[in-house]
């Protein structure tokens, strides 16, 4: 599929929920098109394509990047590293704290997911503020392993998230 007809496969199957999770946030849903195993399978199909015999690990950010990163993953016969949100990982983790467009989170990465070396993928459904996805990054950095880029379904344009990634490589499928 090519990139502007995926682009408006991923629209149509996005969902604005005003108010949520806090007034005056309208957060992008994704659920629709977890649901549509036909955008889901030329969403993991576009990554392979961009990705293989370029990464040797896939992380994916808690939830939703788990969902695409374990998919991805799988079809490119790598890894797969989840970045959760802080006190749910059971082994020794490092940390990493970071601002929201509407509060503060803190996510964790087990110390010993990745090698000194590996190319990883750090995979997740939105870049909005860009936080997240600077926070991941530095988790991954720590393990010792190089992030090769950020790849996301969904960039909304208007707030910056991609100025907080630095020298890192993003990739959207859909710029809104």
């Amino acid at each position: 599929m090519d990139r502007d007809a995926l682009a408006a496969l991923i629209a149509s199957r996005l969902r604005d929920v005003p108010d949520f999770p806090k007034p005056g946030v309208v957060f992008k849903d994704f659920t629709p098109l977890l649901a549509d195993p036909v955008a889901m399978r030329a969403i993991v199909d576009d990554a392979v394509a961009r990705y293989s015999g370029e990464v040797d690990v896939i992380a994916g950010i808690e939830a939703r990047g788990f969902m695409i990163g374990t998919a991805v993953a799988v079809a490119l016969g790598v890894p797969f590293v989840p970045i959760r949100k802080k006190g749910k990982l059971p082994a020794a983790t490092f940390t990493a704290s970071y601002d929201l467009e509407y509060g503060t989170e803190t996510i964790e990465v087990h110390q010993d997911s990745c090698r000194e070396g590996q190319r990883v993928l750090v995979m997740d459904d939105v870049l909005a503020t860009g936080g997240t996805a600077a926070a991941a990054c530095e988790l991954i950095e720590r393990t010792g392993a190089q992030v090769v880029a950020l790849d996301v379904v969904c960039e909304i344009g208007f707030l910056r998230g991609r100025e907080r990634l630095g020298g890192h490589r993003v990739r959207s499928l859909l710029s809104i």
